[in-house]
């Protein structure tokens, strides 16, 4: 029986991440960075399509992963976060292991905020 996407409940952002890191064969076919930033560009359309929130580190994320990751490059084209990568390597699947590296930095950053604070 088909379910509707109304009634469906994705997988959140950053669950889907750690599948996709472990088993990208599943969901984009190979290692590659352009691949990953156009699978998660669809999650996205498709999440504001059935109507599912975005969690605010979710949000986050679209938001501010690129401008994060231009200033972190020293960076001012605007292109996409797949694209800024592919500037530091030189090939997909090294954009796509960098991709990971800079997600788990991109996280941390609040918790280094955070400390300095304290």
């Amino acid at each position: 029986m088909f379910t509707s996407l109304k009634q469906y409940k994705m997988i959140g952002l950053f669950e889907l991440l750690q599948e996709i890191e472990k088993n990208e064969g599943m969901y984009l076919g190979r290692q590659s960075v352009s691949d990953l930033f156009m699978f998660l560009t669809g999650y996205e359309f498709s999440r504001g399509q059935s109507n599912d929130r975005l969690t605010e580190a979710e949000e986050d994320f679209y938001n501010e992963f690129q401008s994060w990751l231009q200033q972190k490059l020293g960076v001012r084209s605007v292109t996409s976060w797949a694209k800024l990568i592919m500037l530091s390597c030189h090939d997909e699947k090294t954009g796509f292991e960098m991709f990971f590296r800079l997600l788990r930095e991109f996280q941390s950053r609040h918790q280094v905020e955070e400390a300095n604070v304290a």
